[in-house]
C-alpha cells in the first residue's frame, strides 16, 4: 500500500493564513454588503513599475520572433540579472558577491523551504519566535522535529523575541547549527544592527554553523546606517546563505522572481568532517528540481535596476512606507506599543489581548483583516501584524474605521 510522510501529520491542522482566509470568507457570507479592506497577508496592490512592464512587452514579443525567441534558459538564471544583481544590491554596499553565486528562483518563500533539503536530519536549528511559518513547518515535512506541544515543536530551538529585547533575538545557550534570520522581520518588523549581525556572524564561524538569512524586505530600509544584507558584515561569506524577493520591492508577487546567493566560499560538513561546497550543492539541487524563471520575468527584473525602474520602485516603496507611518501613529496614539513601520513595511502592535480576539474585533467590527500573532509563535501571542500593502485611501479608510472600533 502506499504510504504517507507522516511527519505531515505533525503539522498543525490550517496554515496560518488559510485560516485566516476561512474566517474572512465566513464573515463575507454573513455580511455580503460589508466592505472588507485587507492588511493582513503582506500581497502588493500596486501595478509593476511602468519600466518593468515595457521590459515584459519586449521580452514577449522576443518570444514571437524566430531569431530572439528564447528556450530552456539557465536554471541559475541569465547572465544579464545575475549580474546586475551582483553589481546593485551587493557591490555597491561592498558586499563581496559575484553573478555565478546568484541562483534566480521563482521565489523567496520556495527558497527557504526548499534549502532545508541539503542538510541531515539531525541537525539542531535554532528559529526566532514569532517566525515567519514556512521555516519552521518544512523542517517539520523533513522529520527534524517531535510533535506540537504548548504552541511549539520538541527538537527546535526557539530564539524568542519579545519587547524586552526589541524583538531581536540573543544567541542561543546552546551550539546550534542551523539558524534562520530574518531582517527586516517578518512578522515584528525589527531590524538588526551591524553589531547584532557580527555577533551572530562571529558565532556561526565559531560553531561552524550555518545562517539561513532572509532579507526579502531589505528595499524598506531607509536608516542608512542598518546593513540591507549580512555580506555586509565581516566573515558571512563562509556562514550565510541570503534570500531576497521582488515580491514585496516590485510588485512580483504574481510576477513571481526572487534570488538566493550562495557564496563559494561557504562550507557544509560531512559525518567524518570533512569540507564540502554548500554552492556546488545548491547548484546541483537546483539544477535537479528547477528549470529556470521565465525569460520575460527575468527581463521584467532586469528593468528593476535601470535608473527609470529604480525611480519607479523608490516611489512605491515610499508609498507603502507612507502608509506605514500612519498605522503605526494611529495605533501609537490610541496607546498601543508597536514595532517596524520604520524601516519595515509591517507593524507589530501589542493588542493587550487575545491575537485571534483582537483579529475577529478588527473584522467584525471595522470590517478591516490583520495577522494574529499567535500564528507566527508562542511569543507572538498577544499581538496583530498590520501590512501596509494597500491603496492609501484604503488605509485611511481603515484606520478610522479601527480608531471607532477601538473606543467603542
Amino acid at each position: 500500500m502506499i504510504r504517507l510522510n507522516e511527519h505531515y501529520l505533525k503539522l498543525n491542522s490550517s496554515y496560518l493564513f488559510s485560516e485566516i482566509a476561512k474566517r474572512v470568507n465566513a464573515f463575507q457570507k454573513q455580511n455580503p454588503s460589508k466592505e472588507i479592506i485587507r492588511l493582513g497577508i503582506g500581497d502588493v496592490t500596486n501595478a509593476l513599475p511602468k519600466a518593468c512592464i515595457e521590459a515584459f512587452h519586449k521580452a514577449v514579443d522576443d518570444m514571437a520572433n524566430d531569431a530572439t525567441f528564447k528556450g530552456y534558459g539557465p536554471e541559475q538564471g541569465y547572465e544579464f540579472l545575475r549580474e546586475k544583481i551582483a553589481r546593485f544590491d551587493f557591490q555597491a554596499r561592498n558586499a563581496d558577491i559575484e553573478a555565478d553565486e546568484i541562483f534566480v528562483s521563482d521565489g523567496a518563500k520556495c527558497d527557504t523551504g526548499n534549502f532545508q533539503e541539503l542538510f541531515s536530519n539531525d541537525l539542531s536549528i535554532a528559529v526566532p519566535d514569532p517566525v515567519y511559518p514556512v521555516y519552521v513547518d518544512t523542517n517539520v515535512m523533513a522529520g527534524r522535529t517531535g510533535s506540537f506541544e504548548n504552541g511549539r515543536y520538541s527538537g527546535l530551538y526557539y530564539l524568542e523575541c519579545t519587547e524586552d529585547n526589541d524583538f531581536i533575538p540573543s544567541l542561543p545557550s546552546q551550539k546550534v547549527d542551523l539558524i534562520y534570520l530574518c531582517f527586516p522581520n517578518n512578522p515584528t518588523g525589527a531590524v538588526a544592527t551591524r553589531s547584532q549581525l557580527k555577533q551572530w556572524v562571529d558565532y556561526a564561524r565559531k560553531e561552524k554553523a550555518l545562517i539561513l538569512f532572509d532579507a526579502a524586505y531589505e528595499a524598506f530600509i531607509y536608516d542608512l546606517s542598518l546593513p540591507h544584507s549580512i555580506y555586509e558584515i565581516e566573515g558571512a561569506r563562509e556562514c550565510a546563505v541570503e534570500f531576497r524577493s521582488y515580491s514585496k520591492t516590485a510588485g512580483f508577487t504574481g510576477t513571481r522572481c526572487a534570488y538566493t546567493v550562495v557564496p563559494k566560499s561557504c562550507m557544509i560538513y560531512d559525518s567524518q568532517g570533512n569540507q564540502h561546497s554548500l554552492h556546488s550543492l545548491w547548484n546541483r539541487r537546483h539544477c535537479t528540481k528547477f528549470n529556470g524563471v521565465s525569460y520575460p520575468v527575468q527581463r521584467a527584473a532586469e528593468a528593476i535596476y535601470s535608473e527609470e525602474g529604480a525611480s519607479q520602485v523608490r516611489e512605491i516603496i515610499d508609498q507603502y512606507m507612507t502608509n506605514a507611518s500612519m498605522i503605526r501613529k494611529t495605533m501609537t496614539e490610541k496607546g498601543y506599543s508597536c514595532t517596524g513601520g520604520e524601516n519595515s513595511p509591517y507593524i507589530w502592535i501589542n493588542g493587550k489581548i487575545d491575537s485571534w480576539m483582537f483579529f475577529d474585533k478588527l473584522l467584525s467590527e471595522a470590517g478591516v483583516v490583520c495577522t494574529p500573532g499567535a500564528g507566527f509563535g508562542r511569543c507572538g501571542e498577544g499581538y496583530i501584524r498590520i501590512s501596509a500593502f494597500n491603496k492609501k485611501e484604503n488605509v485611511e479608510k481603515a484606520l478610522v474605521r479601527i480608531g471607532e472600533a477601538l473606543t467603542a
